[in-house]
């Protein structure tokens, strides 16, 4: 089931390292071809020769080779992985990930991976149990993070308790589950299908002013839509995004962000874009459908009186775009629905002239906003439609990139 996959192991500093030999071996005796990133105290308990013999590659441990200045990419090991475990994951390196810390080529490489992370966490049973620990393993699991367990077991301290790195066995099972399904990825690690084609995406919330200090918004944090970016970065194509103030923006270097706050920016800066020419328009933003009519220049005062709030209409960029529509390119829109959701994603991929819409879902927990999982329905203008099941947002992106990589090739 390993035959071909790309695994990219990371090795910390624990006494448990002695297993990431036999780990590799297991690995490649499935057929998987393995590349080995170790932190420096790794290197204290299992030396970077016996690994890179196991592993049939070099070893990596320092951003760049002292001697000759070879640089080694994070990003490009992030890219190259079809997984990405670190085993074992000591307390340190847990901590760091949760918190975002990038102080080694291990970490950098983690913050910058697309392929699924696992993590098999060893460390004496006191430091598995301390709160800190498990937060940072709740926070990674939140994240998307695959944990494996800690097993019970004699410990290095000569204690008994839970803390010992799990069976290597056992291991590579975890890794046949969750890569079950997953295409082999091919030599290059993106075939750059979308090189030449130009795409404006856009993302994130909108704020529309109430006064100096308040504002109408929503909870779109710029996940979808960063991940769209990238996808469709990665497939050669030439993206610029429009984001208002999310949480989130595009990890690709190559997409160009443009940086809005209300809905009438957003709408001048994507018809601007559009109008610039355009092959590929992604709508993904959650746009507030109604502004302020009369935004107060200070910050209104609470006095006891109930405050009625006028709203007008903002501009329909879905619409505009529609409505200058060219033939050859596609426009994929997004809808977000809490009651007659199939019917009224058709209405509007109908009336906004699009050739499809990405009905999000609501009603699933670990779906929709903020959250580093999606499910979603494509429907396309031809009628069909394809169910995308529930998987990270990458995955999800990767699927909607395909439909219009599709279309595309009819000549939509």
């Amino acid at each position: 089931m390993l035959k071909g996959k790309h695994v990219l192991l990371g090795i910390t500093g624990s006494i448990a390292a002695y297993k990431a030999a036999y780990l590799t071996r297991l690995l490649v005796k499935e057929g998987a071809e393995v590349k080995v990133v170790m932190t420096a105290a790794a290197k204290q308990f299992i030396t970077p020769l016996t690994m890179a013999t196991l592993s049939h590659n070099p070893i990596l441990v320092e951003f760049f080779d002292p001697e000759n200045g070879q640089w080694n990419s994070h990003v490009s090991l992030g890219l190259w992985a079809d997984i990405y475990l670190i085993a074992p994951a000591s307390a340190d390196t847990l901590s760091k990930m949760a918190c975002g810390i990038a102080d080694n080529l291990l970490l950098t490489t983690y913050l910058s991976a697309r392929c699924p992370v696992m993590a098999a966490p060893a460390m004496d049973l006191d430091m598995y149990a301390h709160p800190a620990t498990q937060e940072s393993l709740r926070i990674l699991r939140k994240r998307g993070v695959s944990i494996v367990e800690a097993a019970s077991g004699e410990l290095a301290s000569g204690l008994e308790g839970k803390g010992r790195m799990e069976e290597p066995e056992i291991i590579v099972e975890r890794i046949k589950e969750l890569l079950d399904g997953v295409p082999v990825r091919q030599e290059s690690p993106s075939v750059r299908t979308l090189a030449g084609r130009r795409a404006v995406v856009t993302s994130g919330p909108t704020r529309e002013a109430i006064d100096p200090v308040r504002f109408i918004s929503n909870h779109s944090s710029g996940k979808m839509a960063s991940a769209i970016a990238d996808e469709l970065a990665l497939r050669g194509a030439d993206v610029t995004v429009v984001s208002g103030p999310a949480a989130v923006y595009p990890s690709s270097p190559e997409v160009e962000v443009q940086n809005v706050i209300t809905a009438e920016e957003m709408y001048r800066a994507t018809v601007r874009e559009y109008d610039r020419g355009c092959d590929i328009t992604v709508l993904c933003a959650a746009v507030a459908d109604f502004t302020p009519a009369s935004p107060s220049s200070t910050k209104i005062k609470k006095d006891g009186s109930r405050m009625i709030l006028e709203l007008l209409p903002t501009k329909d960029i879905a619409a505009a775009i529609g409505e200058r529509r060219r033939s050859g390119g596609v426009i994929a829109g997004f809808a977000l629905e809490t009651d007659n959701a199939r019917s009224n994603a058709l209405s509007k991929l109908s009336r906004k002239n699009m050739d499809m819409i990405v009905l999000n879902s609501m009603g699933d927990p670990g779906a929709g906003f903020g959250v580093d999982t999606n499910k979603v329905t494509v429907f396309r203008r031809d009628g069909t439609s394809q169910d995308v099941p529930f998987g990270s947002k990458k995955e999800v992106a990767a699927a909607i990139v395909d439909n219009i990589e599709n279309l595309l090739e009819r000549g939509c």
